[in-house]
């Protein structure tokens, strides 16, 4: 089984990444292999600061991999980042299996919470430009760290959603399960066999991920030839390794997110921008 573990991962040698801002002005960082001649890697990678020179329509599988700071421009709360849930919650209380079993009603109070803010919430031009690829572009996989449901609503089919759905829950004890969109959600205990509290279909702190899951996701992005970052922070586990995958088979890596991550020295191309701005440089052309 896999689990989640929180602790940092793996030190990454950087000994042979050199990064370097070309026109800091325009918001982007251009990565690549060290050189004596940072303008040999340039020209080398086809990366200029104004053209990145990667669009997804030059490409044939995708992956769009995808985290918290996706959703932050439609309101949607992050994790750690500046406002965080877990800067004001104690994921103790309300986010794993004991504090479940030792309370279900206080943390489906907070669950209920949780839906009632996403559910005020709606997709943004992001998450539509993604839906679009998927539409449009013969091979466009989605891996997403996030539980809001945005890719669906913006219209997206294929989702590996890594850590559930907010919307959807699960008894452990019958095995009945449901989706919808209820905010709050009324039905505590299951309706099927009336033993159990239903519980938030997504992974808590210590839960293990679902391993067809997991299997899915890294089967697309083993094969894909560009794998964009968006969003996420890099430091939850077993997730924040997924892109080093498509990094192993040869893929080019971008990542989308206004702030580095533990990770970004991974990426050849890092764009330190919102993900509407970004997406719409990189998918330009696509209908």
């Amino acid at each position: 089984m896999t689990r989640v573990d929180l602790a940092n991962g793996p030190s990454t040698d950087n000994e042979n990444i050199h990064i370097w801002r070309l026109r800091p002005s325009s918001g982007m960082v251009v990565a690549g292999p060290r050189t004596e001649d940072c303008s040999a890697c340039e020209d080398r990678h086809g990366l200029v600061m104004d053209n990145t020179h990667i669009r997804v329509r030059d490409f044939e599988h995708i992956v769009f991999f995808t985290g918290a700071g996706l959703s932050a421009e439609s309101g949607v709360p992050t994790y750690r980042g500046q406002g965080g849930i877990w800067k004001e919650y104690d994921y103790e209380r309300y986010a794993c299996q004991a504090a479940f079993d030792r309370d279900p009603e206080a943390v489906w109070e907070f669950h209920n919470f949780r839906r009632e803010l996403v559910g005020k919430c709606t997709y943004n031009a992001a998450h539509k430009w993604i839906a679009r690829c998927q539409a449009s572009l013969p091979d466009v996989a989605i891996v997403s760290q996030n539980i809001d449901g945005m890719h669906q609503l913006a219209g997206a089919t294929r989702v590996h959603e890594l850590h559930g759905s907010l919307w959807k829950t699960r008894c452990d004890g019958c095995g009945a399960r449901t989706d919808d969109r209820d905010a709050p959600f009324d039905n505590l205990r299951c309706r099927t066999c009336s033993l159990r509290y239903m519980r938030a279909d997504i992974v808590w702190f210590g839960d293990s991920l679902d391993e067809r899951v997991i299997a899915q996701a890294v089967s697309a992005i083993e094969k894909c030839d560009l794998l964009i970052s968006i969003g996420t922070s890099g430091v939850v586990y077993p997730a924040a390794q997924m892109p080093l995958y498509a990094k192993q088979t040869g893929a080019t890596l971008v990542e989308v997110n206004p702030e580095p991550t533990v990770v970004s020295q991974v990426f050849d191309v890092q764009l330190r921008m919102t993900a509407t701005q970004a997406l719409d440089l990189l998918c330009e052309g696509v209908e």
